[in-house]
């Protein structure tokens, strides 16, 4: 007893103390080590300067820091012995059972850099446990792209509630296709955050097992996560961001419009009836000489799958030119329209580089795929590398393509096994986090050298350190108003996470299209860091399957927000320079840059795009009016009537479903055109029903 009562008076001040004639002072990033007298578990305050301080803490029966071994935690107990290494480094060691627990920490500026293990075992614990303490108005944001765990479809199910924050949910940080951004990373309202290196799966609980902790768990032998503070959210943002990139920068072309199908068929005859004369396939004809027709601006054209031969349309990065005649000249085509040509990849070989692949160990055992056999390649394997970048995504570079959608690799069909190993020895299981970052740089290595910078990869599934290769797209989103609502979240833990170029399959992925839905779309892809307009099930506005087939309405709501995009490039070629120099996102949450206002942590509909644009994305059915908050500090300048408003207060503007609220800060330099000049134009100029031939007779072929 009097051992128990001794333990628990004790306090370690073992970093960064300070004492002087006014006594002991906490210095930022100091950590105290106290004991539960009840249970002798150890606990741990780490003094943040610039918010609430962290409590790695024990509650009850539960322990602060825990190791599992036989599937039994094991929670640190007792005082430990303290090591003062450097002045910003102590080692910390729990012995007992024959077991040597050991802690190293070490402050690094801000930063306080945690690393777990055990010493001199025969033993690897399956995994690390962490309790926090927290306030119960804390609010927290990161970790994954969709709105909720479990099937992406929950993310945009009717009636959902779940916005920005996470309190209240609990996270498997593994990759689940299609929506597949995730990155092992959170920030607190309190102005710190925690980001736990590598990547092995784990589990992080805000506040849904108690409401009073956030439980982190991650597999692996050993744990080492960093703890930041800072001033404010942004500062935290911006520098895990830079710590897992910096990230990459597109060519200017690819902050343009874009325009992809799901497949491409090469018909006789055009939607209209007419003949088809062109010598290259007859659907991308028809939309670019539509589009040019229309004056409908697009930088950048996609062709998915399937393009080659084979069953599966991806045989050996060859071309089925019965689909797509004349392939190399059309590329010339299009750039002599100055529109880029960007085609699908996986991270898979077929036909004859599958057996290759296979004889040589390049690949990694997968899930067959509809009795399909896809070879995914080992990415840890230099030769593999190698090997496929050179007949694959440098072979196609070469012929003029200019980006690449990078699909798959998000464990649709990967392995997770303990027990198979990659050409490296890692574990395929802690291998499947980082497979799409492997994929990605096998991608850039591959085509950098040919290319220079005059290309974009738009991978869609997401880990650590893959922005520092390419941006992103937000996988195949469902369609109702829910799945717009799922984007509006999903940029912005993105941007949180440190994925700045980011982009929505506008409209959403096929299923029955929503047309008041996909009009507010486009109005929020035009206010996203990327704009690719399409599948819209795999029709175009002017020949839909339902009624009216030509959609003039959505045809006009295209034009205008294509043409207004032309005058955003430059703006947003200057804010993903900015994150990639700065780690500042090009979409910013509002609390970002005004977390004094509670209301800007409250409102996820509304948004900062890059420092001068304040977007407001209305998502439900039937609404034509939007209230919104403009933070203090600013005039806001409504881009629509150029009335102007002071900041620190909400306002209410009409919205029919063509109009995106969108404000513009008083004093900036961004020059944009009449907006209702403009629509109204666009409306005029898409009438019309053009008569293909007649365009295709322009074309002198």
């Amino acid at each position: 007893m009097k051992k128990a009562l001794i333990y628990s008076s004790i306090i370690l001040l073992v970093l960064f103390t300070v004492t002087s004639n006014a006594g002991l002072m906490k210095n930022h990033g100091e950590l105290t080590v106290s004991l539960n007298p009840k249970n002798s578990f150890v606990s741990f305050r780490i003094h943040n300067s610039y918010g609430y301080d962290v409590l790695i803490e024990s509650v009850d029966t539960i322990g602060s820091i825990g190791y599992v071994l036989n599937e039994k935690i094991n929670w640190l107990k007792g005082i430990p012995e303290v090591t003062q290494i450097s002045e910003s480094k102590s080692l910390y060691k729990w012995k007992g059972n024959e077991l040597i627990i050991v802690l190293e920490t070490e402050k690094v500026n801000n930063d306080l850099v945690f690393n777990l293990r055990l010493e001199n075992s025969s033993l690897n614990p399956s995994g690390w446990v962490i309790n926090t303490k927290v306030n119960s108005d804390e609010y927290f944001s990161g970790i994954f792209e969709r709105v909720v765990d479990g099937d992406q479809s929950k993310s945009w199910e009717k009636g959902i509630k779940e916005g920005l924050n996470l309190r209240g949910q609990r996270i498997e940080v593994k990759l689940k296709p299609t929506v597949s951004a995730y990155a092992p990373f959170y920030i607190s309202s309190g102005n710190y955050a925690f980001f736990i290196h590598g990547t092995w799966p784990g589990v992080v609980d805000f506040c849904k097992n108690r409401e009073d902790m956030v439980q982190i768990f991650f597999e692996g032998p050993e744990l080492s996560f960093t703890l930041m503070m800072d001033k404010n959210p942004a500062e935290l943002v911006k520098r895990h961001a830079l710590l897992t990139g910096p990230s990459f920068v597109p060519p200017k072309w690819a902050f343009g419009p874009w325009r992809w199908r799901d497949e491409h068929f090469n018909n006789e005859k055009y939607y209209d009836g007419s003949k088809v004369n062109a010598p290259y396939n007859s659907q991308i004809v028809e939309e670019i000489l539509l589009m040019q027709a229309y004056d409908i601006p697009c930088t950048a054209y996609w062709i998915d799958r399937p393009w080659g031969p084979g069953i599966d349309g991806y045989d050996d990065f060859e071309f089925d030119y019965k689909r797509l005649p004349n392939f190399e000249k059309m590329i010339k085509w299009l750039e002599s329209k100055n529109i880029k040509t960007m085609l699908w990849i996986g991270p898979h070989v077929m036909g004859k580089m599958a057996d290759t692949a296979e004889a040589r160990g390049y690949d990694l055992k997968s899930r067959t795929r509809k009795n399909l056999r896809q070879i995914k390649i080992d990415f840890t394997n230099p030769d593999a590398c190698k090997w496929w970048g050179e007949l694959g995504p440098a072979k196609l570079a070469k012929l003029g393509i200019k980006g690449f959608k990078l699909d798959r690799a998000d464990g649709e069909k990967l392995l997770d096994s303990l027990n198979l190993k990659t050409f490296i020895g890692t574990t395929y299981r802690e291998n499947y986090n980082d497979y799409p970052r492997q994929y990605v740089k096998a991608t850039y290595d591959a085509i950098k050298p040919v290319l220079g910078n005059d290309f974009i990869l738009f991978p869609r599934a997401q880990y650590t350190g893959c922005a520092k290769y390419g941006g992103m797209w937000a996988g195949d989103t469902g369609n109702p108003p829910e799945g717009l609502r799922s984007v509006i979240i999903g940029a912005q833990r993105c941007a949180i996470m440190g994925y700045p170029i980011w982009g929505s399959d506008t409209g959403g992925y096929p299923r029955k299209i929503n047309r008041e839905v996909t009009k507010r779309w486009l109005g929020f892809s035009c206010f996203s860091p990327i704009m690719e307009v399409g599948p819209t099930n795999n029709r175009v506005f002017w020949d839909m399957d339902y009624e009216p087939s030509f959609d003039h309405e959505l045809l006009a709501v295209w034009r205008f927000y294509a043409k207004l995009r032309m005058y955003l490039i430059d703006y947003i070629y200057h804010f993903a320079e900015v994150a990639s120099k700065t780690g500042m996102p090009i979409i910013r949450p509002l609390f970002l840059e005004y977390p004094e206002r509670k209301e800007c942590w409250d409102d996820w509909t509304t948004y900062k795009f890059g420092d001068d644009l304040l977007v407001s994305i209305i998502w439900e059915e039937g609404k034509t009016k939007k209230s919104l908050y403009l933070p203090a500090g600013e005039v806001w300048i409504d881009i629509w009537d150029n009335k102007e408003y002071k900041g620190g207060q909400y306002i209410e503007v009409d919205a029919p479903d063509y109009k995106t609220p969108v404000f513009l800060r008083k004093g900036s330099s961004l020059i944009l055109p009449d907006l209702n000049k403009l629509y109204q134009e666009s409306v005029e100029k898409t009438s019309i029903k053009y008569n293909i031939n007649e365009l295709e007779a322009k074309e002198n072929w």
